[in-house]
């Protein structure tokens, strides 16, 4: 094993303990690429926040533990500190959060000043995600992004200020006509600034979003498929000669030497690995498992839900076998931990090596997975075609 790799906590399934996700819908403005709901102003913050405090009630009846909470969106840096702080004091009275919790929240370069961000420190929050995107003029108009790039590196600079000592950075690259020397600059700048973790997501042109339109009229073409594993793989280089471990398809963690190891995500991983997790808000989604469910993307039946003493969720599944085997793969083909297969010949009932003996040679003949230690691992072409892999090995 790669030996940064190595240095990654604990092997995935993860800690049985849940995280807690806290949707917040309200933006300034919705980007051109976004498909998530939120909501423009004026933002109805107290029905939010009553909605938010009942629906916490309700949920921490069951007296789960926790050791992660993720307030996204949305824009999360919309919200008063201390409306951040009192939702964080309701989880904590609700649920039995670790001393030691990874508390993130989600900010937007142009919505965040210095003083701000040292409230949100001081209530709670230890860990900060900036939604840079890019730090080039054009291509931040292209996305519709609010901010400029020098909004985002004084953003950064004042997260440091107010004592976050774990500061990551999205990055959106793969945009219709943009060089391989254009992301790799964009890159660079992002860099410079030292942050902790990168995550850097392909362009995902969602339809009925603006972009959407626009591919659909043929006013845009998307990148082509060719180009796209040429950016990533770049992108995967680069970062790993930074000292960056790609421990997810999309996602870096700068490796901080000692005890400490890569600075992941511990939240995120709850989604990669399995791990239950709780969602709040409009649109939030929740894993039980095997249960999966989710809430209305619209505040008002979410809260009319809630006023009336329901759980709010719209729907829910519950993943047989073969469901969950399927999402075992493609979500571990995804990570640099790829499958534990005695998990899922013990877990699941799935032996694997056995089942799909041939398409497992055959994909290790092309690059794409490797066997070694009684798991499955991806190479970084294979990432690139996970879901395909996990649906000829499932």
């Amino acid at each position: 094993m790669e030996p940064r790799l190595s240095r990654l906590p604990g092997l995935p399934p993860a800690s049985p303990a849940c995280g807690l996700y806290v949707h917040v819908p309200f933006c300034l403005r919705k980007c051109r690429y976004c498909d998530f709901y939120s909501l423009a102003p004026p933002h109805p913050l107290s029905d939010y926040l009553e909605g938010v405090s009942a629906e916490i009630a309700l949920a921490g009846k069951a007296g789960l533990s926790c050791d992660t909470v993720y307030l996204g969106g949305g824009t999360p840096s919309l919200l008063p500190a201390a409306a951040v702080a009192g939702i964080l004091e309701r989880l904590h009275g609700s649920f039995r959060i670790d001393p030691g919790a990874e508390v993130t929240l989600e900010a937007n370069p142009g919505t965040v000043a210095g003083g701000q961000l040292a409230s949100f420190r001081a209530a709670g929050v230890n860990r900060l995600n900036l939604g840079v995107q890019s730090l080039r003029e054009e291509k931040l108009r292209f996305l519709g992004r609010i901010h400029g790039p020098a909004e985002a590196v004084r953003a950064f600079a004042a997260a440091r200020a107010a004592g976050f000592e774990r500061v990551g950075i999205d990055l959106i690259y793969g945009l219709p006509g943009e060089s391989a020397g254009e992301w790799l600059s964009d890159l660079e700048a992002a860099l410079a600034l030292g942050p902790d973790h990168l995550s850097c997501y392909l362009l995902t042109i969602a339809p009925g979003t603006p972009l959407g339109r626009d591919l659909a009229a043929g006013r845009l073409q998307a990148v082509a498929e060719e180009t796209a594993a040429e950016l990533f793989l770049l992108t995967a280089a680069r970062l790993a000669a930074g000292g960056f471990v790609h421990y997810e398809i999309s996602n870096f963690a700068r490796d901080l030497g000692g005890a400490g190891g890569p600075a992941v995500s511990r939240h995120n991983l709850k989604y990669w690995t399995g791990a239950p997790y709780l969602g709040f808000g409009p649109g939030a989604h929740s894993f039980l498992p095997p249960r999966r469910f989710w809430n209305p993307p619209h505040l008002g039946r979410w809260l009319a839900a809630l006023r009336s003493g329901k759980p709010p969720a719209a729907g829910g599944e519950e993943l047989d076998r073969s469901q969950r085997v399927l999402e075992a793969l493609f979500l571990g083909l995804r990570t640099a931990w790829g499958v534990d297969l005695a998990w899922l010949r013990e877990g699941l009932g799935w032996d694997l090596l056995a089942e799909r003996a041939g398409a497992v040679a055959e994909f290790a003949g092309r690059g794409l997975l490797r066997v070694e230690g009684g798991r499955l691992f991806p190479t970084a072409r294979g990432m690139l075609v996970a879901e395909r892999l996990a649906v000829e090995l499932s």
